[in-house]
Formats: C-alpha cells, sequence, structure tokens
C-alpha cells in the first residue's frame, strides 16, 4: 500500500462524548433561542445531547458552539455553559479526581486519562519557583474558528478545580491566546479575577501551595474500582504514533526546543524507533512538524493580536527571516498578505 494511502492527518474527524455539552439546550432556551436549530445546521440529531456517554463528531461541536454564540450575540457564551459544569461531567473519571489526596495529584490523574474523555484536549502541567502552569491545547480543526472551543476547555478546567478546592480558590492568572472580548465583565466575574488575552497559551497559572494543600478521601473504594476501570480502557486503546508526537510537538514548539530526539525521549522511545513508527503510519517527523507548525500559525494569525516575531517565537522560529521564510514556501505569501486574503472569504 502507498504511503499516501496509509497517511491519516491530524484532522480526520474526530469524536467527543456530548457530556462535554451538557447544558447546551436549556442555556440557548434561556437566551431565547431555539437549540435544535442550531444543531441541525451542523448536523447533530436532535437526540444527540440526551445521553451524555453517546459520541459526536467534535468538529461540529466547535462548529455548534461558534454559530450559536454569533446568533445569540453572546460573545462570552462558552463561559455560560462552563458555568453549568460539574466535576460529574467527567463520567468515571470523577470518582478518582474527588478521592485524590491533593489538587496537583488530580491533575496528574486528569492527565493520565483525560484522552478516554476528550482525545482533542492536550494537558500539559509545568511547575517552577512556586509556580504551576496548566496549558491547554486543543487539535485543531480546519477553518473552524477555536475561541468558544478553547473557553469551554479553560473555563471547565477552572470549575474542576474549583469544586474539587472549594468555592474561595482562584487562580493566579487565567490566560488566552486570542484577542480579547467587546466587553470583559463577565470574564472577570466568571473567574473572579483580570484575565489576560494574546497571551503565549491557553490556560490557567496556579499557587503551588495551593495545589499540594491536603484534601480528604471520602469512598476510597469507589475510587479504586473506578481507576481499574479507567485502567483497563487505557490499555485497550492503540494510540497511533502520530498523535503522540503531534500532541508533544506542541507542547515543546514555545520553548524552542523541538527535536525529533526530545520527542521521542518523551514518548519513551529512541530517535530511531520514533522514525521507524512514523514511517510504519506514512509520515516523517518534519511532516508532523511541519503541520502542527501550520495548524498554529493559522490560528495565531486570525484570532490573536500577536506580532510576528511572537508568533515565530510560538512556532519554534529563533529569527523571524526563518518564519518568514516557511510561511512564504507553505503559502505563497506573505503573512500579512495571507490575513487579508482570510478576511475576505
Amino acid at each position: 500500500m502507498p504511503p499516501t494511502a496509509r497517511h491519516t492527518t491530524q484532522h480526520t474527524t474526530q469524536f467527543i462524548r456530548s457530556a462535554s455539552l451538557s447544558g447546551y439546550v436549556e442555556l440557548v432556551q434561556s437566551l431565547g433561542r431555539n437549540p435544535y436549530v442550531f444543531m441541525r445546521t451542523v448536523g447533530l440529531p436532535a437526540t444527540s445531547l440526551q445521553d451524555p456517554e453517546s459520541l459526536m463528531p467534535r468538529d461540529a461541536a466547535r462548529e455548534l458552539l461558534e454559530i450559536t454564540a454569533r446568533a445569540t450575540r453572546t460573545e462570552h457564551f462558552a463561559l455560560l455553559l462552563a458555568a453549568q459544569r460539574k466535576l460529574s461531567a467527567l463520567g468515571p473519571i470523577s470518582l478518582v479526581l474527588r478521592e485524590e489526596t491533593t489538587l496537583r495529584d488530580a491533575l496528574d490523574t486528569l492527565c493520565r486519562y483525560l484522552k478516554l474523555v476528550n482525545p482533542s484536549l492536550i494537558l500539559h502541567v509545568e511547575e517552577s519557583d512556586g509556580v504551576v502552569v496548566i496549558r491547554e491545547d486543543l487539535l485543531p480543526s480546519p477553518r473552524l474558528s477555536m475561541r468558544q472551543s478553547v473557553e469551554l476547555a479553560v473555563g471547565g478546567m477552572f470549575r474542576m478545580l474549583s469544586e474539587l478546592a472549594g468555592p474561595d480558590w482562584k487562580p493566579r492568572e487565567v490566560c488566552f491566546t486570542h484577542r480579547p472580548p467587546a466587553d470583559l465583565k463577565v470574564h472577570k466575574s466568571f473567574f473572579g479575577r483580570a484575565v489576560k488575552f494574546n497571551q503565549e497559551f491557553n490556560g490557567l497559572v496556579c499557587s503551588s501551595n495551593d495545589l499540594s494543600k491536603p484534601r480528604h478521601a471520602s469512598d476510597p473504594a469507589s475510587a479504586k474500582f473506578a481507576r481499574k476501570y479507567l485502567e483497563a480502557a487505557l490499555n485497550t486503546r492503540d494510540e497511533r504514533a502520530q498523535a503522540m508526537c503531534y500532541q508533544f510537538i506542541l507542547a515543546l514548539l514555545p520553548h524552542g526546543h523541538c527535536s525529533a530526539m526530545e520527542v521521542a525521549r518523551l514518548m519513551g522511545v529512541d530517535r530511531r524507533t520514533l522514525h521507524r513508527k512514523l514511517d510504519d503510519e506514512g509520515l516523517s517527523f518534519s511532516r508532523v512538524l511541519d503541520q502542527a507548525r501550520t495548524d498554529l500559525v493559522r490560528r495565531h494569525l486570525l484570532e490573536s493580536d500577536l506580532s510576528l516575531t511572537e508568533v515565530a517565537e510560538l512556532l519554534g522560529f529563533s529569527r523571524l527571516s526563518s518564519f518568514s521564510h516557511w510561511f512564504k514556501l507553505k503559502f505563497k505569501c506573505a503573512p500579512s498578505a495571507w490575513v487579508q486574503r482570510q478576511k475576505k472569504k
């Protein structure tokens, strides 16, 4: 079979649990609109949200959030949806999270099992000098805005930590890569503090002390049973090398340390094995790296006000000239011309 026939890109349709849109119908109705009209527009049947464990196309769910926000003129629609989010929406994982002895342990557990709930969300937790950074990256959808989906993910993380830590807990900072909304009041009210936009990542900045405070378990037997179930489910997953490689590239690019050797180390293999695994899927490391950069540059140029120098750094280029050369080869024009062309579409 030729390599092109074996190649499956990151944009192959993926599915998410309908629990990700829990409360959508009631929220849209409260805004005086018919939610089922919007659902039909993106190809979702009216029954698709009835069972929280049923699956729906990821891109349809993302498009649904965007068109609903525009149609209802509610730029903060995703935060209104996140405000209704309960920890139980995560399914069996919530039983394990509730019994972890610290918030940091809960985050580590969520990182381990997240792919069972939402394989399109990539979670990275970094700690340094008493500060914990929780980065949330969403695998991109071609030609779709990601603003509402990103805010739902970050808002959902905030709600989860608040439920585990108590209502008085607040992060140090809340960060989004996209540009700010016209009105900031809802964002400040939801998160309990000012929100930063046009940042280098989407996510939360927290105090290490807050995340290391002891918590008390109340139902360890249920948590043990749930963890056993989750481990079994995890072991049955056959994750492609491309998906794992792509996720680590997203995490490493902004730090300027993205190489095949480093990605292989994080995957627990040597560089030769990584190349072999990718070759078996009709791919190469440079091709996956190029795809990640292409996905990221589209989002940054269309949805943020970052300078070209800042975008170049986030894509792992040490010089603006190198970024500009890569961009012209990829898009056949300069970044400014590409942005103007997209605005006319």
